[in-house]
């Protein structure tokens, strides 16, 4: 087990940027040192030859440790695993929250629940009947906004650790991005936009000793640790397996994938996956990222954010929301500073936050900060609060609340049914270039009543 240091990410306030923008390293180095590889099993005669990592039976893949020359020996079609690392958009700033937090409804400071009239669609459904998996740092299956929410039977850890699941064992990151979809209103606090669907916590980052000095930051990022491209995908198909509607990857993790070599061999990964949760009818609603750059890219390039069926999502927010009055200089669907935008890369803009000094501009809901024992490593407790996070990674799972919606008011739906519904209820404004958009604005409420 690492030894980690005791700290705390949010404790029970603060404002950060989530969504994160993930840098990617190829994990290949040396032919004769063992590294991680993501193979083709048809193309390997023996599989017990190797370390398996990972096997993602139905899409025919492992995640292997292997040296090159052994795959190239037997003639395997491999690419290099990619190692995922977080890397907070902006500085991440403490901001107090107590008042908020110590009051006993928080519902007021939710403008993104308030805007997608959630409270409104709760009337028809509250999405009794969906599953969504959350594909992140872990869920705090017992804060007080989830408690009973987070099926832990199904949950499963994929991360390089022995840590398990149904804790925020990586940061406190995934419990808020779990309570924008679904936290419980039987708490007086916040809300979630489909409190009566399933969570399934699939927890893909790892716990790491990385300091707040390391990061240079007044506060650690959101996540803890490093994940795998094969580790996401492994935990993407697990969740078509259980027959989850939607699995959130708010990741926001991106890079410029070429159409041969090993750029072409990661498509054929993308693509096997997309096509299994489709085949499934699990939908895929993803960050689209916080550079705050285009996503377009050459012809000979492709996106690694971006699977067959999925919905990629950026972000937008209010400039001066005033919960007193629920009013705001500018509106909930102005595209956020940070949010990485591009024509026929986004699908839909969601509120994420606009990630500016006003606290309330953000996106409030539960977050979980996990305390580990200074000298041994062990994990102590967890310090469980409500606080504020901007970014495309809030964005994602106000999509996926929306899949577990439409679902449940539709169970006939299938996953490509639900998607074309969401794009096409969506608003598209006027006074805001198309590049930030997709298909329009995300509306809820509209979907369920189309």
């Amino acid at each position: 087990m690492s030894r980690l240091q005791r700290r705390t990410l949010l404790r029970r306030t603060g404002v950060s940027i989530g969504g994160l923008v993930l840098g990617s390293t190829a994990v290949s180095a040396d032919e004769d040192s063992p590294q991680r590889f993501i193979v083709d099993r048809k193309s390997l005669r023996n599989e017990d030859d190797f370390e398996v990592i990972h096997s993602l039976d139905p899409v025919d893949l492992l995640v292997v440790r292997a040296t090159e020359s052994q795959l190239d020996d037997v003639g395997a079609a491999f690419a290099p695993d990619v190692r995922l690392g977080p890397e907070p958009y902006g500085p991440v700033r403490r901001a107090d929250a107590e008042t908020a937090a110590d009051e006993s409804d928080l519902v007021e400071y939710q403008w993104d629940k308030q805007d997608q009239r959630i409270p409104d669609a709760h009337e028809l459904t509250r999405g009794e009947g969906s599953r969504i998996a959350v594909i992140d740092s872990g869920i705090a299956a017992d804060h007080p906004a989830l408690d009973g929410q987070v099926n832990l039977e199904l949950s499963r850890s994929f991360a390089d650790d022995d840590y398990g699941v149904g804790k925020p064992y990586a940061g406190t990151h995934g419990t808020h991005v779990a309570g924008i979809i679904a936290a419980s209103d039987d708490t007086g606090k916040v809300i979630g936009s489909a409190p009566d669907a399933e969570l399934v916590d699939l927890r893909v980052f790892s716990a790491s000793p990385a300091s707040v000095d390391q990061q240079g930051q007044d506060l650690p990022p959101a996540y803890w640790g490093e994940t795998y491209y094969g580790t996401v995908m492994a935990a993407l198909v697990y969740a078509a397996e259980i027959g989850c509607d939607a699995a959130n990857l708010s990741l926001g993790w991106t890079w410029r994938m070429r159409t041969d070599g090993w750029g072409r061999f990661w498509g054929e990964v993308h693509q096997r996956v997309g096509n299994y949760a489709r085949r499934n009818g699990t939908v895929h609603t993803h960050a689209s990222g916080n550079w705050g750059e285009s996503l377009q890219f050459n012809q000979d390039e492709t996106d690694s954010s971006q699977t067959a069926g999925g919905i990629t999502t950026s972000a937008t927010g209010p400039v001066g929301f005033d919960p007193d009055t629920g009013d705001a200089d500018e509106p909930a669907y102005s595209p956020s500073t940070y949010t990485t935008h591009g024509v026929g890369a986004i699908d839909l803009a969601a509120p994420g936050g606009h990630g500016g000094e006003n606290k309330y501009d953000n996106v409030l809901n539960a977050t979980a900060t996990p305390v580990f024992d200074d000298e041994t490593g062990e994990y102590l407790e967890t310090e469980y609060g409500y606080g504020w996070l901007a970014g495309t990674s809030m964005a994602a799972p106000q999509v996926a609340g929306a899949v577990a919606l439409v679902n449940s008011a539709h169970p006939e739906y299938n996953g490509n049914q639900i998607r074309n519904v969401l794009k096409r209820t969506a608003d598209r404004p006027d006074e805001y270039a198309n590049k930030y958009y997709g298909a329009g604005y995300l509306d809820t409420y509209a979907a369920l009543t189309d």
